[in-house]
């Protein structure tokens, strides 16, 4: 059975890891890993729901991973340096 590679930043440590999750978070950290991004925007490169992107980008922030800057509607999120790590092969 082929082992699934997860980007290692999609571990949370305070929330159960399950592969759904682990699944969404690689897809949203991969398509942050070029710069900032807006939810719209992450939501339409990882094809995911524009909820989804947001529950995972919250997590994502409760561990650091990234963080959210603008005003109001016009957020964007960015990786910390804790997230800009790349895959390990």
């Amino acid at each position: 059975m082929p082992r699934t590679l997860f980007h290692r930043k999609a571990y949370l440590t305070t929330t159960r890891n399950v592969k759904a999750g682990l699944t969404s978070r690689t897809k949203i950290i991969s398509s942050m890993e070029d710069g900032a991004k807006t939810v719209t925007e992450i939501s339409k490169r990882s094809v995911l729901s524009y909820a989804c992107v947001t529950h995972h980008l919250h997590l994502l922030r409760r561990e650091k991973i990234t963080v959210r800057s603008g005003e109001r509607r016009g957020y964007t999120w960015t990786l910390t340096e804790f997230g800009q790590q790349k895959l390990q092969s």
